[in-house]
């Protein structure tokens, strides 16, 4: 019998749904955006559906995609969430972001999709129902696995549309992260992004095979990650701060007026590794996300519920705590705290006279 899985079929069908307003004065020599088969007429906000997966029982997921074409001319951008079904702060971001945007005044284009996993967000569940990580599977493959289709679909008729990217992310599987950007320093142009968005923690790496800020770079599209929070829970003060790190990064691109903020100090980590338990029991921690460790500092403990024997965690080597898995009952090998070493500080230049030559008019 094929079982259910094997029956899931996907395919890339759109619905244009209801549009919702237009404005005046958009400009003449600014066209309309061709997506997903409809089209985002300048100086309107449009909800498109995606339907990233069909079964064998004619049930859809539908994964709603907004856009925002503003009324004058500028890049697009594109702001992803729920990737991971269980990751919810960024869903708000998104929506937030979406809801708040004006085509009068944007300059370019805001694509957004707050839940890219309906299935995960439905089940609070990191993966999708053929238990793979989407965010392993870009760019994906047309014929390949229930993830790589999906991934597929999605990348190649709406990523390709983006000139950058920010993908919303959290910790997931019980732990969370300080707010931090995760970015390729070596590409300049995401490297920007990263210092735009300003919330004073970057990890430069190229990210893992398969995952999206990954597969974008490799296709020419600058991209980050704002990582920030724990799992199937929406935090007010990580949601603020991603909601004014896309403004910011806007501005930067030029795409909402007035200058962005002058960034604070960014301490930036090449270098990151995960202190694993030892053991398996009980863990608990009074340690908190940020804090700066020394070496043999202590970390948290790991307690045997049956023989009552305690294992210490200490620090094999200093940094800041830039995630950490909240008290549970963990199995030998769980990761637990993550530490950045030897971060470089980046302070941003004073900003001159000449610079607000280059900001956009505030009229």
């Amino acid at each position: 019998m094929m079982s259910a899985m094997k029956a899931i079929l996907f395919a890339a069908l759109v619905f244009p749904v209801a549009l919702s307003t237009s404005v005046l004065g958009a400009d003449a020599g600014w066209g309309a955006l061709e997506l997903l088969g409809s089209r985002a007429e300048p100086g309107t906000k449009s909800q498109l559906t995606f339907v990233s997966e069909r079964s064998f029982s004619r049930d859809t997921l539908d994964t709603d995609v907004f856009v925002v074409r503003g009324a004058k001319p500028g890049p697009t951008l594109c702001l992803i969430a729920a990737v991971h079904g269980d990751e919810i702060n960024g869903v708000e971001i998104a929506r937030y972001s979406y809801a708040e945007s004006d085509p009068a005044t944007l300059s370019g284009t805001l694509i957004s999709i707050p839940i890219v996993n309906v299935w995960g967000f439905r089940s609070g569940n990191r993966m999708l129902p053929d238990r793979r990580d989407l965010n392993r599977g870009f760019p994906g493959n047309r014929t390949g696995s229930t993830a790589s289709q999906i991934a597929f679909n999605l990348f190649d008729r709406v990523i390709r549309h983006c000139e950058f990217l920010v993908d919303l992310h959290t910790g997931s599987n019980d732990r969370s992260n300080l707010p931090q950007i995760r970015v390729d320093l070596d590409n300049e142009g995401a490297r920007g992004l990263a210092l735009a968005f300003n919330v004073g923690v970057v990890l430069g790496g190229s990210g893992p095979l398969g995952s999206l800020r990954r597969s974008a770079v490799d296709a020419g599209i600058p991209a980050i990650i704002y990582e920030s929070g724990g799992p199937n829970r929406f935090e007010k003060h990580e949601i603020a701060q991603g909601i004014a790190g896309v403004q910011s990064v806007m501005k930067h691109r030029r795409m909402l007026e007035g200058a962005p903020p002058r960034p604070d100090p960014q301490r930036i980590y090449r270098n990151t590794s995960w202190v694993r338990s030892p053991e398996g029991g009980i863990f608990l921690t009074e340690r908190r996300l940020g804090e700066k460790i020394a070496h043999g500092d202590l970390l948290g403990t790991v307690t045997d519920p049956h023989s009552n024997e305690r294992v210490e965690i200490l620090a094999p080597f200093p940094g800041t705590l830039i995630g950490m898995a909240n008290p549970k009952v963990v199995l030998p090998g769980f990761a637990l705290f993550h530490l950045g070493r030897s971060g470089e500080v980046f302070v941003p230049e004073p900003r001159t006279p000449a610079d607000q030559d280059l900001e956009p008019d505030s009229e």
